[in-house]
């Protein structure tokens, strides 16, 4: 499905139904934060020191991954999660997908264990950068030209409306058509 004209990002503020959406989404982070604490039957000051090494970090990982901002605090976890890394994709998946599953959460109910699935599969995949390296179709053989895909890949959809995430102001936009030479963007900062 072709996008005619150069796709601007609407402001989701200024429609009161994307706001109770967005409020929904910072409540499922916030049930995710109670769930990890939860687990450990601690205070949140207790929780940094019960849950120690990958154990921690996948926690941390989670929330960070499942937020469209990613504060400092995110660094270690965020850096413990992308170095995961094996010969093939699908290693690398699965190697990711287990190392989320350290978190005591995440296997708590079925939206917890899809949001590992869709972390595991779309963090770090769904930005213009990726997109546009890896969306590339070819037609008309050797002499033929190329032109980048407009279809967000499921993996980036099911990643960007999880009702337990937030990243959609992280999840590129496509500009322009296909036919016209277009191309996935970054969406710009809110503010």
């Amino acid at each position: 499905m072709p996008i005619a004209a150069a796709k601007e990002r609407p402001n989701i503020h200024s429609n009161p139904l994307n706001n109770e959406r967005c409020h929904m989404k910072l409540s499922s982070i916030t049930q995710i934060t109670v769930a990890i604490i939860g687990i450990s039957g601690a205070s949140a000051t207790q929780a940094q020191q019960v849950l120690t090494g990958d154990t921690r970090l996948a926690c941390e990982a989670i929330l960070c991954l499942s937020s469209g901002s990613r504060p400092s605090e995110c660094s270690p976890s965020i850096r413990r999660y992308f170095n995961i890394h094996k010969r093939k994709w699908k290693d690398t998946l699965k190697a990711r997908t287990n190392f989320l599953k350290l978190c005591p959460a995440s296997n708590t109910d079925s939206n917890m264990n899809s949001l590992v699935g869709a972390i595991a599969s779309g963090a770090g995949r769904c930005d213009a950068a990726y997109l546009n390296a890896t969306n590339t179709v070819w037609n008309g053989g050797d002499n033929g030209t190329s032109y980048i895909d407009n279809t967000l890949p499921s993996y980036c959809a099911a990643y960007a409306n999880h009702s337990y995430t937030d990243v959609q102001s992280t999840v590129a936009v496509y500009v322009v058509s296909p036919q016209k030479g277009g191309f996935w963007a970054n969406p710009p900062p809110s503010n």
